[in-house]
């Protein structure tokens, strides 16, 4: 357990397609229990990665900041802490995808890739209906809410997550604040092996570990597991 100042609010961003809703779901419940001002922030799908910096920003003027982030949040949200030590007071990184910039072989980075490819090919409904056929409900009900809110510009904000660069390992091995670290034992497209490799890098982290079953049956599993190593 981390002995950090007590933030003055907790932001959650969300993964790559995903919404406000979602982390909301991931990590409110967690903060309203320890009595902390929450912020789940819905990304703007024509500058992902912005708007969430710029919410970060916004929320780190009324104090110390827990930041949380599911997958590519998780991402944004390690390079924020990094470059405002002394605005952060740690972070949840839940599923994070990979390491490093190179992301040729990133299974996040290449579903993200093709699922673009897709929409512009096959317009916003067929895809739909392919992803639901695919993935488990609680997954496809939540992508379905997303990507039909993010239409028509869900295109453009999933090519931008599948060209970001991740943190590479002097990054995490300099990063100067706690992160906690949930991971999926099971989930292919942000594998075991790199939240192990986090967690071995970053010099102040705990690794959770929890199972996509468990997510599904309630998101609230990533806060409540994460915002424990800061209790």
């Amino acid at each position: 357990m981390f002995e950090t100042p007590a933030p003055a609010v907790v932001v959650a961003l969300p993964g790559t397609g995903s919404d406000a809703d979602f982390a909301r779901r991931a990590f409110e419940s967690a903060c309203i229990a320890r009595k902390i001002a929450f912020v789940a922030v819905q990304p703007d799908p024509r500058a992902v990665v912005a708007s969430c910096r710029a919410a970060l920003d916004a929320a780190a003027r009324s104090g110390p900041v827990l930041v949380t982030g599911i997958s590519l949040g998780a991402a944004i949200a390690l390079e924020w802490a990094a470059e405002h030590q002394s605005a952060a007071v740690g972070v949840v990184a839940a599923l994070p995808a990979w390491t490093g910039s190179d992301t040729a072989a990133c299974p996040a980075a290449l579903s993200a890739a093709a699922t673009a490819a897709q929409l512009r090919a096959d317009g916003l409904d067929a895809v739909i209906d392919r992803m639901r056929a695919s993935s488990p409900r609680w997954l496809a009900d939540a992508l379905t809410q997303s990507w039909r809110a993010q239409w028509p510009h869900l295109p453009d904000a999933l090519d931008e997550a599948a060209d970001y660069k991740w943190p590479g390992a002097e990054r995490l091995a300099t990063l100067d604040v706690p992160v906690a670290l949930v991971t999926a034992i099971d989930d292919p497209v942000h594998p075991l092996a790199v939240a192990e490799e986090w967690a071995a890098l970053i010099p102040r982290s705990e690794l959770f570990r929890i199972t996509l079953t468990e997510l599904g049956a309630n998101p609230a599993i990533l806060g409540n597991a994460g915002l424990a190593a800061f209790s």
